[in-house]
């Protein structure tokens, strides 16, 4: 397999190692990232037969899909092919409660062109912004209303590297994977090891995809009959304000970790630093997570798992890839979103303006990584 380097932070510059919806019963949201600029309706507040609409505006200052003479916008079809038109909008279809209907939108951002996905909705608000790289590599998910219950959904953001693919692929499937084995999983109480083979699954059935090609890091945050279940692979991380204090419900799967260099080094690798970044094999920054074929006997994707009751003092959850939080401190952004998520009113509450406030934040400090930002106000699920 002929192989070009990556372009991507958490492999090194040097490493020529690597290249570059099922649901049943609730509503699922599966969205890639793709040449959006603008707010996009929320699903959920359309009746369950009507369509909601992703709309595609020119922005003021240059266009999104515009050509180098800026005569015309450029359109990816549902087959992925480019036509030189200007449609106004793409219609999705909301699948009724009970059908399975994947919904997905899936583009890659161009060189030079601006790349946004932004989604407000009552259960959770979603900002991303594509770094520097050629296409956005960050990917999201989210399914609310598990069992027709408003109080019970599964979210997840997942950070690609040495492409988008394997970001798309645990977009896709992971939670779905995740809620089918809790189906299967006799002991109500062992929850955590339905989620490990969730994340066990969905590795598995990457790896068997053709030519499969780079990894992703991934963080979800199952919500159950009043539980909060949040896990981890990768550097992807989940932060809870508490009363306004920042507790971390995840730790960063790296090599620089001591328990996961020692777990490295006994498997017979090695761990590397490259301008003072840890990595495995002298290549990868990262030391869980789905894909990552080549570095397999290393990169392990098995979760880590908290488990936590819900309570009034949770106030809200945040999921983000580490564009966020190799610039912003748990604390800092939990100071920085409380003020948009608290209040009775509901105008005072703006939480995807908080998100985005943090992706502004992040990229004002140098950051030029692909940053998604997932806020989840708990208290609609207490």
């Amino acid at each position: 397999m002929s192989c070009a380097v990556c372009n991507s932070p958490v492999f090194s510059p040097s490493s020529s190692l690597f290249c570059n919806n099922k649901t049943a019963s609730h509503h699922n949201l599966t969205l890639s990232h793709s040449h959006l600029h603008s707010p996009v309706s929320s699903p959920f507040a359309a009746s369950p037969t009507s369509p909601f609409c992703l709309r595609l505006l020119k922005p003021t200052v240059k266009s999104v899909f515009g050509s180098d003479s800026g005569d015309c916008d450029r359109h990816i079809s549902p087959g992925g092919v480019l036509k030189r038109k200007r449609p106004t909008r793409l219609d999705i279809p909301v699948a009724p409660v009970g059908v399975a209907v994947p919904i997905s939108v899936n583009a890659e951002t161009s060189r030079g062109e601006s790349g946004e996905v932004e989604r407000e909705g009552d259960e959770f608000s979603v900002y991303c912004k594509r770094g520097k790289r050629e296409a956005m590599e960050d990917r999201f998910s989210a399914i609310t209303n598990l069992e027709k219950d408003p109080k019970q959904a599964i979210f997840g953001v997942y950070d690609g590297h040495g492409g988008s693919r394997a970001a798309e692929f645990a977009a896709k499937n992971l939670c779905n994977k995740i809620l089918g084995e809790l189906v299967s999983e006799r002991n109500e109480s062992n929850i955590e090891e339905a989620v490990k083979r969730g994340y066990l699954a969905t590795d598995s059935e990457f790896l068997k995809e053709k030519d499969v090609k780079g990894g992703s890091c991934c963080v979800t945050a199952l919500i159950r009959d009043g539980n909060l279940v949040v896990s981890n692979a990768g550097d992807c991380r989940a932060v809870l304000s508490v009363g306004g204090f920042a507790e971390a419900l995840t730790s960063d799967h790296r090599p620089s970790r001591e328990d996961e260099r020692n777990r490295i080094e006994r498997s017979g690798g090695y761990v590397d630093t490259f301008k003072n970044v840890c990595r495995i094999q002298g290549s990868l920054a990262v030391s869980r997570g789905i894909g990552d074929a080549h570095l397999k006997q290393w990169v392990i994707s098995e979760p880590e798992t908290k488990i936590l009751r819900i309570n009034p003092q949770h106030e809200f959850l945040i999921l983000a890839s580490d564009g966020l939080w190799d610039k912003v401190g748990n604390q800092e952004a939990v100071d920085i979103a409380r003020p948009f998520c608290m209040g009775t009113d509901d105008q005072k509450q703006k939480p995807l303006l908080a998100c985005k406030k943090l992706v502004d934040l992040s990229v004002s400090r140098g950051s030029l990584d692909d940053i998604s930002v997932m806020l989840i106000p708990l208290c609609r699920f207490i």
